[in-house]
């Protein structure tokens, strides 16, 4: 254990996942036999809508276990699906919303102005 508290890990691994490409159909009871194999869960919150469907946030206790699932659960085989586990990372969120912004902004312009490309 005291080998792990002083181990440096990279700057982008942290406790919370996003998992991809999940079966439509998988239950919360099946995400958290499926992660819990790597260590205690805060949290799990599961896509319902159209948008989100397919994929999931899992929150780890602690660090080294977020690392240790994305190390065996990236790839894994469930129904058929090849599971894409991410560490969490908020800041290429928030760039990709302001990027979708500005986009829309731009056309609105283009439309306001008549400019065609």
């Amino acid at each position: 254990m005291a080998s792990r508290k002083n181990s440096r890990l990279p700057p982008e691994v942290n406790r919370v996942l996003f998992v991809k490409n999940l079966p439509y159909k998988i239950t919360a009871e099946e995400m958290y036999d499926l992660f819990g194999k790597y260590g205690p869960i805060r949290q799990i919150r599961v896509g319902t809508n159209q948008e989100t469907k397919g994929t999931a946030f899992v929150v780890y206790e602690d660090i080294y276990d977020a690392k240790n699932a994305v190390d065996h659960l990236s790839g894994f085989n469930v129904n058929n699906r090849y599971l894409v586990v991410l560490y969490y990372q908020q800041n290429r969120t928030a760039k990709k919303v302001d990027v979708n912004k500005k986009k829309q902004e731009l056309n609105d312009l283009k439309a306001k102005y008549g400019v065609n490309e």
